[in-house]
């Protein structure tokens, strides 16, 4: 059975309104997605007023987040600060520079979670400048159980050069890598295994395959193209709305 879309809507309506701008329709309801409904915006996750500062105008993803809100969320979704701190960025920068995608953190925290347990899965974390402490490498993609995906890299991203695997705190496959590798901390140099460079080219990614991810159409088609798998989709839906919901609570 597909998971209901928009199943926290009724948590935090009134708070969404005030904080991203959304208006009811003429029928009086609101859009019904965890990213139409909870997405966090540039006001949103700047609530203590930090709006000098932008993403085109060369300051990193991660220092476009404020930490007053950082701290808040971290605490009541149980989410490494560190790593919500990359989704949150990376949702704020990508909301600068496309903004008809109404991408919000919870769908790439709901991302790295399924994928990555926001970087923790072999017992590492991440690290303070946006790096996991141990390498994050999937299972060789060789159509056992898995998609078939044949080495597109020499090996040169995932380190098999039979196969490709999915890489990094967001899983991203080398051939995905190479079309949307993004830059995102200011150091030039994009690295898969960076939570602020993977998120935002994540995020490029969802954007470019679901085009407004403030509708379901949008999302569904955009987290498919991600991972094909309906499992897959329920969970990340699952934890996107709980991490909102959790969220929205705490404000």
């Amino acid at each position: 059975m597909r998971k209901t879309w928009g199943a926290v809507v009724g948590a935090g309506l009134t708070a969404v309104v005030l904080l991203t701008g959304c208006t009811a329709g003429a029928g009086g309801s609101t859009a019904t997605g965890p990213d139409a409904t909870f997405a966090v915006n540039a006001e949103a996750a700047r609530a203590s007023g930090v709006t000098d500062t932008a993403f085109d105008d060369g300051t990193p993803s991660a220092d476009l987040v404020d930490t007053g809100w950082l701290d808040r969320v971290a605490e009541a979704t149980d989410i490494p600060r560190r790593a919500l701190q990359g989704y949150a960025g990376a949702a704020l920068a990508i909301g600068e520079q496309q903004p008809d995608c109404h991408l919000g953190w919870n769908t790439l925290a709901g991302i790295g979670w399924v994928e990555s347990h926001h970087g923790t899965i072999f017992g590492g974390h991440i690290q303070d400048n946006g790096v996991t402490s141990d390498l994050i490498i999937g299972v060789a993609l060789d159509g056992n159980g898995f998609q078939e995906i044949p080495d597109s890299d020499a090996g040169a991203v995932d380190g098999d050069t039979e196969w490709d695997r999915a890489v990094g705190p967001m899983q991203i496959v080398p051939t995905t890598w190479a079309a949307w590798a993004t830059e995102a901390n200011g150091d030039g140099v994009p690295d898969i295994h960076n939570i602020d460079d993977s998120s935002l080219s994540a995020a490029e990614y969802l954007c470019y395959s679901g085009g407004d991810l403030g509708t379901e159409d949008g999302w569904r088609t955009a987290i498919g193209a991600y991972n094909e798998s309906p499992a897959y989709l329920d969970e990340v839906l699952d934890y996107a709305n709980r991490y909102a919901s959790e969220a929205m609570a705490e404000n």
